[in-house]
This record gives C-alpha cells, sequence and structure tokens, in this order.
C-alpha cells in the first residue's frame, strides 16, 4: 500500500480511477493491517503522501479507519509550519549577522517539490555553510537559545572541522532540530563537493511570501541522491523526493551526469533512479535508461529486497561499508574510502580515549582498534 500510494504521487501519468479501485481493492482485503500500515508511513516518511491519497480514495462510509493516519498527519502539519517558521527566524538572524546560509530539505524542499510545507515529514532544519562561517554561526544560534551537545577539545575541534560534515543543535523545543553543515557528507566518503560552488550556484525560492536561496536544481539532485545512498536509501521518501525533482523541473541531464562523473558518483545516481523505478513505477530519464554500468542493475534489485523486506540497517557494519565500496564506479574513489574509513578519528574515538594535545595523533591507532573490533563482532553476529 506504501509503494502504491507513493508511486500514484510521483506518477503523473497514472490515471486517478484506477488508483482508487486498486486501493479499495487493497483495503478491504482480510486482514488488512492498519496500524502496520501507520507504522510504516512514519518509518519511511509519506504518512502525509498516504494519508491524502487514501482519503481521497476511500469513500466516506469506509473512513473510519483513517482516523489515526489523520491524527498523526495534523501533527506532522503542524511541526512543519513551525519549522518553516523557525527556518525563517533562524535565516534572519543570521543574515543580520552578516552570515549567509543555505537552507535545503525540510521545508524548501516540501514547498518547491510538493507545493505545501506539509506534505513532506521531516524533523529538523538543515543549513549549509561556508567552512570559515561554521564557529560564527554556531555562535549566532546560541544567541536564539540552540546548542551542541558535542564537546570537543580545542585539538579535536580543529580535526572534526576537517573531517567531519556537521553540527546538531538543541534548543528548548526539542533535540537535533537544527544541523548545519560545511560539507554534504563526512570526508571519509570521498564524495568532494565543493561547497563554494554550491553557494555560487544557488538559486531563489520562495517560502511563504519570503525569498529565500537553496541549492539549484542541478546540486540538489546530486546532493539527494548521495543523502539516499549514505543511508541505503531505507526510506521510500527519499526515493519519491528525488522522482518529484527530476518531473517537476528542467534538468540538464547531460550536464548532471558530467556533473555526477567528475564527483565519482555516476553509479549511485544510477542505482536511485532505478529503485525509484521499480519502487513507484516512475520512468527513468533516457540518459539514464543507456548507462551501461552493469553493477547498477543487481546492486538495486539487492537494495529493494532490502528495504521491502525491512533489514536492519546497521552503518558501522561491515556490509554497510561493502556496499559503499560497491556503489562508487571509480577504483581511486573506493580506495580512498576504505583508507580514509580507516584512519580518520572520530567523535568516537574522541570520547573513548583521553589522549593528552601532545599525544593526539595516536587516535589513528585508535580508530583502527575501534573499527577493528567492530568488524569483527559484525562478521561473528552474521555468521550466527
Amino acid at each position: 500500500m506504501i509503494l502504491t500510494c507513493c508511486g500514484d504521487v510521483c506518477n503523473s501519468e497514472a490515471p486517478r480511477g484506477e488508483f482508487s479501485t486498486r486501493v479499495r481493492h487493497i483495503v478491504q482485503t482480510a486482514g488488512f493491517d492498519w496500524n502496520r500500515l501507520l507504522r510504516l508511513a512514519q518509518q519511511h516518511g509519506v504518512l502525509p503522501l498516504v494519508y491524502r491519497r487514501l482519503s481521497t480514495a476511500m469513500s466516506a462510509s469506509h473512513s473510519a479507519p483513517l482516523i489515526a493516519l489523520r491524527q498523526e498527519d495534523s501533527l506532522n502539519a503542524h511541526r512543519a509550519l513551525w519549522l518553516a517558521v523557525e527556518l525563517l527566524n533562524i535565516r534572519r538572524h543570521l543574515a543580520t549577522r552578516g552570515l549567509e546560509v543555505l537552507p535545503y530539505k525540510g521545508p524548501i524542499l516540501a514547498e518547491t517539490l510538493y507545493g505545501n510545507v506539509a506534505l513532506r515529514q521531516f524533523s529538523d532544519l538543515d543549513f549549509l555553510v561556508r567552512p570559515r562561517d561554521v564557529l560564527a554561526v554556531r555562535s549566532a544560534l546560541g544567541e536564539l537559545g540552540y546548542t551542541s551537545r558535542l564537546r570537543l577539545t580545542p585539538a579535536a575541534e580543529r580535526a572534526y572541522l576537517k573531517s567531519g560534515y556537521e553540527y546538531t543543535f538543541d534548543s528548548p523545543q526539542g533535540q537535533n532540530l537544527v544541523e548545519i553543515k560545511w560539507q554534504v557528507l563526512s570526508r571519509f566518503y570521498s564524495i568532494e563537493f565543493e561547497v563554494e560552488d554550491l553557494f555560487n550556484a544557488a538559486v531563489e525560492v520562495d517560502l511563504s511570501g519570503h525569498k529565500l536561496r537553496t541549492l539549484s536544481d542541478q546540486d540538489l539532485m546530486l546532493v539527494l541522491c548521495v543523502h539516499a545512498a549514505k543511508h541505503g536509501w531505507r526510506q521510500i521518501s527519499w526515493l519519491c523526493d528525488i522522482t518529484q525533482l527530476a518531473q517537476s523541473r528542467t534538468l540538464d541531464w547531460e550536464g548532471l551526469g558530467i556533473q555526477a562523473g567528475k564527483l565519482g558518483i555516476a553509479r549511485i545516481v544510477a542505482v536511485s533512479f532505478l529503485l525509484a523505478q521499480k519502487s513507484l513505477g516512475t520512468s527513468l530519464p533516457e540518459q539514464l535508461e543507456a548507462q551501461s554500468d552493469p553493477s547498477v542493475e543487481p546492486l538495486a534489485q539487492k537494495i529493494l529486497q532490502q528495504i521491502v523486506g525491512g533489514d536492519e540497517f546497521d552503518s558501522e557494519s561491515f556490509s554497510y561499508f561493502r556496499l559503499i565500496m560497491d556503489l562508487r564506479e571509480r577504483r581511486r574513489d573506493r580506495a580512498s574510502f576504505a583508507w580514509r574509513l580507516w584512519v580518520t578519528p572520530g567523535t568516537g574515538e574522541w570520547s573513548a580515549v583521553r589522549l593528552p594535545t601532545a599525544l593526539f595523533p595516536l587516535y589513528r591507532a585508535v580508530r583502527l582498534f575501534r573499527l577493528a573490533g567492530r568488524m569483527i563482532s559484525s562478521a561473528t553476529s552474521t555468521r550466527h
């Protein structure tokens, strides 16, 4: 049912009457589990889309099971509107400090792709910042009551600004509400977006009557694909976003392919669209249909089985690191990822062992030992 509803949203050519007939047939099947539908819709971040499609497809006499969905949809709408207002407040405050940021995902993505901030589930606000502005933005957010739980020594913070990519902030209204990113991904993924280029190519969009700069459609498509890949495409909403962006915007597909090739993520983009085609029934862009990478089809099939099967996702397991390696088409990117993965310490190492500043380089050894332990543990649990 989740894929049926989302596929209908993303496939503008699907007949509405045919969809309603399919929906009524599915929900009237004996043993249909409405609680499981609600749980999966929440898990995949598509509850607003599922609720609206079901509410239009089902007659009033059969709408009682939708009450729980309607209540959750209402809660999501209230939270989305509050976050949209908070985004505008944060952006205004940063602008008074002379700090430029690029909000993306969250309310911006909901408004530009679906025409309504309440039609997409999101729980936080994402801002891309220039590396030189990170500390100033963090300070300005503190003036608004936002605090980061990450506490680092001066040496660790210098290292984190080079190898990490984000700070997460809490406020009295909740935890993990704001993320500022000075890179799209952590350095060990070896996908080197040029942040200044993203700022230079940024475009202006409208959010509730306010003009905001955000990522260009071209850059946004690549960012959405690598973000979904980082999380193993475990949320159907990410495939919906990718499909909506492809269908609602005029993209330079040739230029997109060139840019993806330069970043070494052509395979990630191809897998993303093939997953959308297989799960949502959407069509592939002609340029991607012609791609000749033999690894794309088996990778997409394996990932789709894991998504539908609800397999447990562990971003620190051997299988995850193997997937990330397999998703890179260039040998040098795979080698760079493997090397950085093993020798780049992070917050886990800095908090697990306290070393004096003079011995800070030894954290690489700590990283090696900790990662080796996780690999062994993951391999052992897989065998059993």
